[in-house]
């Protein structure tokens, strides 16, 4: 089946290679921003959340308006809305893009950034609370008449939502996470499973413990699984190393300035992150910094694994071939985005993705060449009266 390939935008030029430019909503960069996506083949745009960011479901309304195709994956933190409310919200979005809108669920493996928006239960309470907000939210996208709701941290009598999403039987549900309570909620509910860019033999753990999720939660169906990368391109292998060096140099020098530092500070500039999901990446990069076709860790090291950090290095050839590697262990979808992000959106579009298409198209056209080879030969019934 064809993968599905999920940039990212923000609101602003910035990144960990990139003084931040311009105001923090800037209207002209974001609609460039959110157009360059879908000019390049993007199928979705990420529209990522923190305690300080502008809210995504506007940026996400906006990308909505300057784009015709390109679909929207909405981070959102359960909790901080109630479930009925945040279900209305995505519907009417969806009514309004015209069936474009997917929503990340991020439940927050940080408890300092939790709290600058004023929630204090802790990890666990808070997956326990997230596995009853998007129970309501999918009955409230899915049930026709009134239905009542009693859960541990949601109670709700007589709900019904007039707007309805466009998209049947529901909106999809993407989820990320590395903890075991994250494979367990996440198990139950998510249509697409997050991961960040680990070693193949790690990622493809994790993928199993995501399915054995689903499967303890009683689903009869798999999970996709997402997988993000920064991908590092050049002509040639030897030029994209040069270039990753580079990037590391700078993202070294100005380490102790970025915004990505700031929940390490909270505890030390050498804590260990709280989320297991950057833990795992720590843990890579502390094995070695090149793993398996092109993997480098040594950005993941360099920035203490905030967010998705680790890349992918090499011609587009080499990063495409990196790329089908993680499709093979199963990933449906991969994310990626650049140092130089909007022109990096433009150089995958020209020269990543096609090549990865085109290789699971002709890997899909061979399995369907060989399923018909294998199938039994259809013999016509004999004609009643025939000499």
């Amino acid at each position: 089946m064809p993968v599905e390939f999920v940039g990212m935008i923000s609101t602003h030029d910035v990144s960990e290679t990139r003084p931040a430019t311009g105001p923090v909503v800037d209207v002209d960069y974001t609609r460039r921003f959110a157009q360059a996506h879908e000019r390049a083949g993007f199928d979705r745009i990420l529209i990522a959340q923190s305690s300080g960011s502008p809210d995504p479901n506007q940026v996400a309304a906006f990308a909505a308006a300057h784009t015709e195709r390109l679909g929207l994956l909405v981070a959102h933190r359960p909790g901080f809305l109630a479930p009925t409310v945040a279900a209305r919200t995505f519907a009417t979005l969806d009514q309004f893009s015209g069936g474009r809108v997917a929503v990340h669920v991020i439940t927050g493996g940080h408890d300092a950034e939790q709290r600058r928006d004023g929630d204090y239960l802790s990890k666990d309470e808070r997956y326990a609370r997230t596995d009853d907000y998007l129970t309501v939210v999918k009955k409230a996208w899915t049930e026709e008449a009134p239905f009542d709701h009693e859960g541990p941290y949601y109670r709700l009598a007589d709900f019904r939502s007039d707007v309805r999403p466009v998209q049947e039987p529901r909106i999809p549900l993407y989820f990320g996470g590395s903890s075991e309570a994250a494979y367990r909620v996440g198990g139950k509910h998510a249509d697409t499973f997050a991961l960040w860019g680990e070693p193949l033999a790690e990622t493809a753990e994790q993928i199993a413990r995501v399915r054995a999720a689903a499967a303890a939660a009683g689903r009869t169906d798999v999970p996709g699984i997402s997988v993000s990368f920064r991908p590092i391109l050049a002509r040639t292998d030897e030029e994209a190393w040069e270039r990753a060096h580079r990037i590391l140099n700078t993202i070294e020098q100005r380490g102790s300035t970025l915004g990505w530092r700031r929940g390490a500070a909270l505890n030390g500039a050498d804590a260990t992150p709280q989320n297991v999901g950057s833990q795992r990446l720590l843990a890579a990069a502390a094995k070695g910094d090149r793993h398996d076709r092109a993997l480098w860790t040594a950005t993941a090291r360099a920035t203490g694994a905030g967010g998705n950090s680790t890349a992918l290095v090499g011609s587009p050839e080499t990063v495409a071939q990196a790329l089908l590697d993680y499709v093979d262990i199963g990933a449906t979808t991969l994310l990626i985005r650049g140092y130089d992000p909007l022109d990096d959106a433009l150089d995958y579009g020209r020269e990543l993705l096609p090549l990865v298409r085109q290789e699971v198209a002709h890997r899909d056209a061979a399995a369907a060449r060989a399923a018909a080879d294998a199938a039994p030969a259809t013999v016509a019934p004999a004609t009643v009266g025939a000499r």
